[in-house]
């Protein structure tokens, strides 16, 4: 802890609560607001002040003195971010400011006050600056250390050096901003700053503990850290202006190979590594080009050339407005390019592997579909990732090549009463019924006089990285083939009979016979299920109720099946 605090400069912005909501929400400051948290008055404008409302009041109690009140949920996130434009006003004066809590922010006195012209004109400039900025009215204290900085400004103070505990002396002991212990303290008959910093410290800590010993340094005026200023992030953006416009793709190349230089010297200068890169350019008729490229480890000098080359290359050699896969070509030659990290990330986080790169192979295949996507688009070029979900369609994403390869649905469990598994014919983990009179399907154990056949070893994990199954997926083998989109088809029982599903999952009789949208009918060998899912019951519009069957036909061709309103749909097709 130190001794003596260093002089500070504290920015204030009164009801800053209510400002960030006229800000970010638009709720008009001028009139009586309040902000709540925990159904208790936070903060509140200066009209419900003259209304009666102050901080801490139960909210029926504040609309019952003022009727017409406006109220506004508390939103910590909301308040730094209406906040942040303010630090970066201040910044532009000073450097090295700390952010104290949204609506507060300081800084070190010492600087400001010697290029500024003291500290009542580097004040009185800040107030200026931010008000012009940012349209907001704030107030500056100065004292030495932050807490008694904090409290000067409450009135606009400018406390002299060495002259901050006879200040803080006369305060009552709620400005420690602990009604807990200002409750306390005043029973004691301690009511002031200055008699409460006239107890030994000693006996402080052994009635009060930490907190109240902290709380008795800051009445005594000794803060207990120094500041923690901010760093204000690195502007890490190249741009190249070009007189002539580019038109041409091996004049775009050049450029190209220099600007992606001049950013890996400045992410290197800075010990960053870019992860995903942003290109921007604007033609000489103002047609503004926006394309962003992700890769999974680092971007090298010539990594970067190459993404900007190949994305040129697209943009330049796109058709000329006829219809077709390639994009149109601008108007016009390129007169402004620039390179963007929009992912970054410390550079001794990435290690090469233990013979070097990546190997070659892969290098050049990551060059090709790269290439293959500047010049047609991301989307071009897709990989699939396996996630959680019930069906087939539902556990492969198809992602772009480079993008960040994560599943939709990582984790195993669905919402609350998402999907109903029911007990009933369906598998328990790691075993397969089978019925008499059917065949089984390709990986599941056959039982021979019918009922229960339980697989040996341990159960198969069917979803992707390693989590439990989802409850109401299906059980292994997984299909070879999912459908775009489910065929057409009915089932009928050896009487001829359409098979209908029951609501409470009950089957008409044993299916017999397949027929495809218009094709022959084929017979069914066996078949097993049903295996119900009731997805979104709560959202009509995405309320999907089905069951599913496993059949396997004559030709030896196993199908999945589902009933869904009545309607048979073949979903995917097994090896």
């Amino acid at each position: 802890m130190t001794g003596t605090p260093a002089r500070t400069l504290l920015l204030w912005c009164p009801d800053w609560p209510v400002l960030a909501a006229e800000i970010v929400d638009g709720v008009p400051a001028t009139g009586p607001v309040a902000v709540l948290h925990a159904n208790r008055v936070v903060a509140c404008s200066e009209r419900a002040r003259a209304e009666g409302v102050r901080r801490g009041l139960r909210k029926r109690e504040a609309q019952g003195r003022c009727p017409q009140l406006t109220v506004v949920d508390y939103d910590p996130g909301r308040d730094a971010r209406a906040f942040e434009p303010v630090v970066a006003a201040v910044e532009e004066l000073v450097a090295g400011v700390e952010v104290v809590r949204p609506g507060a922010c300081a800084v070190a006195a010492r600087g400001p006050s010697r290029y500024l012209g003291g500290e009542e004109a580097a004040a009185e400039r800040i107030i200026e600056h931010v008000a012009q900025s940012c349209l907001v009215e704030s107030q500056v204290g100065i004292a030495d250390g932050v807490f008694a900085a904090g409290l000067a400004a409450r009135s606009g103070r400018v406390v002299p050096p060495g002259g901050t505990p006879e200040f803080l002396a006369g305060l009552p002991v709620e400005a420690l901003g602990r009604s807990a212990l200002a409750d306390l303290l005043r029973r004691l008959g301690v009511r002031s700053l200055g008699d409460f910093a006239a107890l030994p410290a000693g006996d402080v800590l052994a009635r009060f503990g930490f907190d109240g010993a902290l709380a008795h340094r800051l009445a005594a005026g000794r803060d207990h850290r120094p500041l923690a200023v901010r760093q204000p992030p690195a502007d890490l953006t190249v741009t190249a202006e070009q007189d002539e416009p580019i038109d041409r793709v091996d004049v775009a190349a050049f450029v190209a190979r220099a600007l992606a230089e001049q950013l890996h010297e400045r992410l290197a200068g800075h010990g960053l590594a870019c992860t995903r890169l942003g290109i921007e350019a604007v033609t000489e008729h103002g047609q503004e080009l926006h394309r962003v490229w992700r890769h999974d480890g680092l971007l090298t000098a010539a990594a970067i050339a190459d993404r900007v080359r190949w994305q040129l290359d697209g943009w330049l050699s796109g058709s000329s407005g006829r219809t077709g896969a390639r994009p149109a070509r601008p108007t016009a030659g390129i007169i402004r390019l620039r390179l963007i990290p929009d992912g970054v990330i410390a550079q001794a986080g990435l290690q090469a592997g233990l013979w070097g790169e990546t190997g070659e192979e892969r290098e050049r295949a990551h060059r090709a579909l790269s290439r293959v996507q500047g010049i047609l688009g991301p989307e071009a070029v897709v990989t699939a990732v396996l996630g959680g979900g019930r069906s087939p369609a539902d556990q492969v994403r198809l992602v772009p090549w480079g993008d960040e390869r994560l599943p939709t649905r990582p984790g195993p469990a669905p919402l609350s009463g998402e999907s109903i598994a029911r007990p009933g014919p369906a598998p328990l983990p790691g075993e397969s019924i089978a019925r008499p009179g059917r065949a089984p399907l390709s990986g599941e154990p056959i039982a021979s006089g019918g009922g229960r056949a339980v697989s040996a070893g341990r159960p198969a994990d069917h979803s992707a990285g390693g989590v439990p199954p989802w409850p109401g997926r299906l059980p292994a083998p997984a299909p070879a083939v999912v459908l775009p989109s489910p065929l057409a088809a009915t089932v009928h029982d050896a009487a001829g009979e359409a098979v209908v599903i029951s609501a409470r999952l009950a089957v008409s009789a044993p299916p017999a016979r397949l027929v495809v949208g218009t094709g022959r009918p084929a017979e069914i060998v066996g078949w097993v299920g049903p295996w119900p899912v009731d997805e979104r019951w709560w959202a009509p519009a995405e309320a999907r109720r089905r069951a599913r069957f496993q059949v396997c036909l004559a030709d030896g061709t196993a199908l999945l099946l589902a009933v869904e309103g009545g309607q048979w749909l073949v979903e995917a097709i097994y090896d």
